[in-house]
C-alpha cells in the first residue's frame, strides 16, 4: 500500500511517523512538485492542484480536517470518482463545545463587560441576562454541531438548531431549509455558526440575515471566514444590533494588522485555535478507515461533492 503525504504548515516528519506505525505494511512518501509516481492513497491538507490532477489509480484522499473547501475548490483537478473522506471527528468536537460553551457563558455572565470595566478601573455590579430569553442558536447540525449542543444542554439555555434538511435533536428546536432559516433567527439571542463552507452558505451571516436576530444579539463564528459579510458585522455593531462578537475564523488569515476588528472592543479575535486538529486521533481514524476500504466496506465521512461536504 503507498500513501502520499501532503500538508501545508505541517511537519510531515511526525505525520508519516504515526502513519507508519499505525500501517506498518505502507510506503509512505512526502509529495514533492513533479512527483506523479503510483499511490493508493492520499493524505492531504490544501493540497496544490498538481498533485491531485491526471493522478490514476488512487482509491481514497483523506482531508486531514472536517472542512473539505479547500480541497473541494480544487475542482476538475480532483480525479473523478475518487472517494474524498473527511475526518468525523478526531478530537475536534470536544474542542470546539468548549471554545464556543467558553463564549457563550461569557456573554451570558456579562465577563465581556466585566473585562471592559477592569480596563477602565471600573468596579460596577450587572446581573447576568435571563436565561429563559438567552437562547443559542446552532447554524449547522453536523458532527460539530450536535456536539456543542449536547455541551450546552446541561446549563439550561433554550437551544435551537437549523441545517439544511431535517434533523431531530433531543431538547433542540430544529429548523431547516431556506423556510425555516428566519424563523431560527428571529428566536436566536446567540448565533453559532458551525456550517460547512458552500456556494450556498458563503456570505450567509451578513446584514440581512444578522438583523433577523432579536436586538442585541451576539454571534460567534467558529466555522469559516467566508461564511461572515465583515463589513456588515462592523455597521450591525455600531448600530447595536449585535452586542457582540466572538471570531475564530476570518477571509483573511493572518489577519492583517490595520483591519478594522482590531480595533473594535465588541469583537474578540482568536487565531483560528476553536478546534485544531490532533495527530494522534486523526492517524487512528484514517487508519481505520483506510482498513476498512481495503476490505471491501463502507466508509463514514465520504465527502459528497455535489453538496459540497
Amino acid at each position: 500500500m503507498r500513501i502520499l503525504f501532503h500538508a501545508v504548515d505541517a511537519n510531515p516528519a511526525p505525520w508519516l511517523a504515526d502513519l507508519q506505525a499505525a500501517l506498518p505494511q505502507a510506503q509512505l512518501r512526502v509529495w514533492e512538485a513533479g512527483d506523479d509516481a503510483p499511490a493508493d492513497y492520499a493524505v492531504v491538507w490544501k493540497p496544490p492542484a498538481e498533485m491531485l490532477r491526471d493522478r490514476v489509480g488512487l482509491k481514497g484522499v483523506f482531508n486531514l480536517g472536517a472542512g473539505v473547501d479547500a480541497i473541494l475548490q480544487l475542482g476538475d483537478a480532483l480525479p473523478a470518482g475518487v472517494p474524498i473522506v473527511r475526518l468525523d471527528d478526531a478530537g475536534m468536537g470536544v474542542q470546539m463545545a468548549e471554545y464556543v460553551t467558553w463564549a457563550v457563558l461569557r456573554y451570558f455572565r456579562r465577563f465581556d463587560q466585566f473585562d471592559a470595566q477592569q480596563k477602565s478601573g471600573q468596579w460596577r455590579f450587572a446581573k447576568p441576562h435571563d436565561k429563559r430569553s438567552f437562547s443559542i442558536g446552532i447554524l449547522g447540525l453536523g458532527v460539530l454541531g450536535q456536539r456543542i449542543a449536547a455541551a450546552l444542554s446541561p446549563f439550561g439555555f433554550p437551544l435551537l438548531g437549523w441545517s439544511r434538511t431535517p434533523k431531530d435533536l433531543p431538547g433542540v428546536a430544529c429548523h431547516a431549509g431556506s423556510a425555516g432559516l428566519d424563523a431560527f433567527l428571529a428566536a436566536s439571542r446567540v448565533v453559532v455558526c458551525v456550517l460547512p463552507l458552500t456556494g450556498e452558505t458563503t456570505g450567509i451571516l451578513n446584514r440581512d440575515t444578522l438583523s433577523k436576530l432579536p436586538h442585541g444579539s451576539y454571534l460567534i463564528n467558529v466555522a469559516r471566514g467566508m461564511h461572515l459579510v465583515e463589513a456588515d458585522l462592523t455597521a450591525l455593531l455600531q448600530s447595536g444590533q449585535i452586542a457582540g462578537a466572538t471570531l475564530d475564523v476570518f477571509r483573511q488569515e493572518p489577519l492583517p494588522a490595520g483591519h478594522p476588528f482590531w480595533q473594535e472592543p465588541r469583537i474578540t479575535i482568536t487565531p483560528h485555535i476553536a478546534a485544531v486538529t490532533l495527530r494522534g486521533d486523526s492517524v487512528r481514524q484514517i487508519a481505520a478507515k483506510i482498513g476498512r476500504m481495503e476490505a471491501g466496506h463502507d466508509v463514514p465521512g465520504l465527502v459528497d461533492r455535489t453538496r459540497g461536504y
